[in-house]
């Protein structure tokens, strides 16, 4: 997997992200253009003159192709049109969902008022399982025609590869690190035969929720979509460990099995997913290196010292994925 150069989201300005949505929406944009937090993509609220706002995401450049995107934009309206509580993207003046600004794609959504979930109350642990399990349901349909599938041989051996080639990894450790993901990929991978997969979230944490009032959850953000198994939209909203987090897991199932059925044999792929997550995070970490401003947020990232913390907590985690198959 070829190195990609860093991101160059220059061009948006804020007079050209008004410009683009009001190209691409055939509408008249008010002066107020205010940029939102996000790591990977630019994204932007954007005032209309004739009243409320819009959101415009423009997509880091090399990460997704067109076909890619969407597959998340066609997801999204799949969801939608089955109730399932999404924002979909507004169609374009052409009805198309995805535009393109010099090489940049981006979508405009509608406005969503609400505020991220907090630790869920026991009660609400069915409500949430109940929501995935309608976004499963839709899911399963069909596979998306060109996004990544979360296993060992296929995401984290991506990951593995863009980290080794992307020049970020301490000399001494570079050897170390690669022996820890590759022993950690050969234990992963016959865990997950058999298992079913499906189109998921990918990502469906508690940040990636939004409560609205008198309206219950949304689904947010599904930038990182991807084929896998049913349990990888379930643990990341796990308070804690299986073995300590075993009756909101039990709640959440519950709910899930409402509207779809839950393959319990998913479960022995939570440790896993927890290990192949620290080595997503890592390429992420390695991608954003040469972008400004990256070492505000993460500051000692990629020294010697971070390298020798990764390879301990990967063979760490090892030991959970051991422990936990028992």
């Amino acid at each position: 997997m070829p190195v990609v150069a860093t991101a160059d989201f220059s061009h948006l300005t804020p007079e050209a992200v008004l410009d683009a949505v009001e190209t691409a929406q055939g509408v008249r944009c008010s002066n107020l253009c205010r940029p939102l937090t996000s790591y990977i993509n630019r994204v932007y609220e954007v005032g209309l003159e004739d009243g409320g706002f819009v959101i415009a995401k423009f997509y880091r450049p090399g990460r997704w192709d067109r076909v890619a995107l969407q597959d998340e934009m066609d997801f999204l309206t799949e969801l939608a049109a089955a109730e399932v509580p999404v924002v979909p993207p507004l169609p374009g003046r052409d009805g198309g969902l995805l535009h393109d600004l010099g090489g940049t794609f981006f979508a405009v959504f509608p406005k969503r008022g609400g505020r991220p979930l907090d630790e869920p109350a026991f009660e609400l642990w069915p409500q949430l399982g109940r929501l995935i399990g309608r976004m499963h349901a839709v899911g399963a349909r069909h596979l998306p025609r060109h996004r990544i599938v979360i296993h060992p041989r296929h995401s984290t051996r991506e990951h593995l590869t863009y980290i080794l080639q992307s020049g970020t990894v301490a000399a001494p450790l570079l050897r170390p690190y690669e022996q820890t993901v590759t022993g950690l990929i050969d234990l992963m991978t016959p865990l997950f035969e058999g298992v079913p997969t499906l189109r998921v979230h990918g990502d469906c944490h508690r940040a990636n929720i939004l409560c609205r009032p008198d309206e219950g959850f949304h689904l947010l953000d599904f930038d990182d979509m991807a084929v896998g198994p049913a349990v990888q939209d379930l643990w990341l909203l796990l308070p804690d460990r299986l073995r300590t987090a075993r009756a909101e897991a039990e709640e959440l199932i519950e709910g899930y099995e409402t509207f779809f059925p839950f393959p319990r044999e998913s479960l022995a792929l939570i440790e896993p997913l927890r290990a192949m997550r620290f080595i997503h995070f890592t390429a992420w970490c390695a991608r954003q290196k040469s972008d400004g401003g990256f070492a505000r947020f993460l500051p000692g990232w990629g020294t010697p010292e971070f390298w020798r913390q990764e390879i301990s907590d990967l063979e760490r985690q090892r030991r959970e994925i051991l422990d936990a198959a028992e």
